[in-house]
């Protein structure tokens, strides 16, 4: 069974008027989470468009890039994206509801940050509100001291993101140290890695994405040191 197929189960369990909060709670193990993993993006990207005011074709094709969505499944993601929309339950709610499914595992929650991060920028603005939304979200999730910070430096094109921001190393620390974090980080963007914490096999790009990033500021602080 595809994972369209078993967020199409989740939908039509929504219809019969369960909330998403007993729907997440169903999804907390694998291979289930990564269904969670979809619908929390779908769900939390919902409340961002709210929180901005609207939701632009950009944002709409941002999500399709990460989530490859079949012709016959795009009814049922649009089903969860406007029930998120409409229920009157809060962002925070939701955040909360999301970060006690994922317990600990705050690589799955940062993986769920890049793909808002990247639906968020998908029309070329951070609106101040999204910024506000996704910080409060951060919190929320708990993620480590600057995780926020590095996530924004690598989609926000506010000011060219700054590589140690973007490793999440401190200047003083000798090449070698930071040669280490680099290769954890590369490590631990292996698509197989990502799977592994729950991330679909649609949305395996965000990988790719976080590479690119991960790569070039590791290349620029090496070029400085051997300047």
């Amino acid at each position: 069974m595809s994972i369209w197929s078993r967020i199409s189960d989740a939908v039509a369990a929504l219809a019969n008027g369960e909330s998403l909060s007993l729907v997440f709670d169903r999804l907390r193990s694998p291979p289930e989470r990564t269904v969670a993993f979809t619908i929390a993006v779908i769900a939390l990207s919902a409340k961002m468009a709210k929180a901005d005011g609207q939701v632009t074709r950009a944002e709409v094709m941002a999500f399709r890039e990460v989530f490859h969505i079949a012709p016959e499944d795009e009814a049922g993601a649009a089903r969860v994206f406007d029930l998120a929309r409409q229920d009157v339950a809060g962002f925070e709610h939701y955040a909360r509801r999301i970060s006690a499914m994922f317990g600990t595992d705050r690589g799955a929650l940062c993986d769920l940050m890049e793909g808002l991060f990247y639906i968020a920028m998908a029309d070329g603005r951070f609106h101040p509100e999204e910024n506000v939304f996704l910080a409060r979200v951060a919190e929320i999730f708990e993620l480590p001291d600057g995780a926020y910070r590095r996530l924004k430096s690598r989609f926000v094109p506010d000011a060219k993101p700054d590589p140690f921001d973007v490793l999440g190393v401190d200047r003083d620390m000798s090449l070698e140290d930071i040669r280490k974090v680099w290769r954890q980080l590369v490590r631990d963007s292996h698509p197989d890695v990502m799977i592994a914490r729950g991330v679909p096999q649609e949305a395996v790009k965000l990988s790719e994405k976080r590479l690119i990033a991960i790569n070039r500021a590791w290349e620029e602080i090496a070029a400085r040191e051997h300047a």
